[in-house]
């Protein structure tokens, strides 16, 4: 549907300044290594690497990553486990181009015994198709998830010179909106994971699973008739509770909706995955995105046996959240609607 699909290299100073600092903070870590302060900075970002010797430390990770990841993935966790959120890192759950999630053993005043951890790899903006038409209509917000204020020009600029400045900024606006847009749906009783904190290059939140069973995505699952159109619906549901906030997902698919049935259906589902969720209503693309979330959500339900018309959803919601279209893309829906499967009141 987007025909400029080409990858964005904007952020590449950015990556290659956060590799140097992580470089040299695994570095300082081994250096300290013969040291024995208590619970320095450097032992505990020691204790989530491969090269820990003989050292005796309170905090080790039963997850020993590559040295490939440990600079930018030490970093990212020390603020957890810092702030006394969690006790381990368990095991990497799934690794990505934008972003890895790796299960945590909680720290009990939490409540949980697991959580799930979010860390956005160095490539991330690379990888990220498109980004500015995501951020059209989005606030710049600070690493509290509130606005920028009147800072928000100043970055702006610093992001259109490329800075390192600029670019740290952008990113941990780009990872507070996913944040804020979980909580938000969380909040509403949605099925998004509930957002515990976050960190400069990290969410921490609830898993879902089993430790050694991470729930899969719902590519993976086939689903009997009766169960998908429960499904739909509830998916549905949620990209209603969305758009009461004036949010679109933006990357909606059976790739980023976890379902967990260990006993047999009925199970759970689960949206993941909300950076590039989009501003309905500030966002001149707005409509186009929510339509490429429902046809591709829709792809996933025509292959599990279930008829929805995805353009007959999107006309309904637009309608219902936004009001008439503009002629033209009300013209090309209209002329493609059908009758849909799933009602959406």
């Amino acid at each position: 549907m987007f025909g400029d699909d080409v990858y964005l290299d904007k952020y590449e100073q950015y990556e290659e300044l956060y590799d140097s600092h992580a470089a040299r903070a695994a570095t300082r870590s081994r250096h300290k290594a013969n040291h024995k302060p208590k619970k320095t900075r450097d032992e505990v970002l020691a204790a989530l690497t491969d090269d820990l010797g003989d050292v005796e430390l309170g905090f080790e990770t039963t997850y020993k990553p590559s040295k490939h990841e440990a600079g930018w993935l030490l970093q990212s966790l020390f603020p957890f486990y810092d702030e006394g959120l969690i006790n381990d890192v368990l095991a990497l759950v799934k690794g990505g181009k934008e972003a890895s999630v790796y299960v945590c053993q909680a720290h009990p005043a939490t409540g949980y015994d697991v959580l799930a951890a979010k860390v956005y790899r160095p490539r991330m903006f690379r990888n990220l198709r498109n980004d500015a038409m995501y951020r059209q209509g989005r606030e710049i917000l600070g690493a509290d998830g509130n606005p920028a204020g009147r800072e928000a020009g100043h970055i702006e600029r610093a992001m259109r010179h490329h800075t390192a400045w600029g670019m740290q900024a952008g990113h941990t606006s780009w990872l507070m909106h996913e944040f804020r847009a979980m909580e938000q749906l969380h909040a509403a009783g949605g099925d998004a994971p509930r957002p515990i904190h976050a960190a400069e290059n990290a969410i921490l939140m609830t898993y879902h699973g089993d430790v050694g069973h991470p729930a899969p995505t719902m590519n993976a699952v086939t689903l009997d008739l009766e169960e998908a159109d429960r499904v739909l619906r509830r998916v549905l549901h949620n990209v209603h509770l969305l758009l009461q906030h004036d949010l679109v997902h933006g990357d909606l698919s059976a790739y980023n909706i976890l379902y967990w049935a260990p006993n047999g259906p009925p199970g759970e589902m689960t949206i993941i995955d909300f950076p590039q969720v989009v501003n309905l209503r500030g966002n001149p693309k707005a409509h186009l995105i929510l339509e490429r979330d429902i046809e591709r959500l829709c792809d996933y339900f025509q292959a599990q046996g279930l008829r929805p018309n995805p353009h007959a959803i999107v006309d309904r919601l637009w309608r219902r959240y936004v009001g008439e279209m503009d002629p033209e893309a009300l013209a090309a829906d209209l002329s493609r609607v059908e009758l849909a499967l799933a009602a959406i009141d």
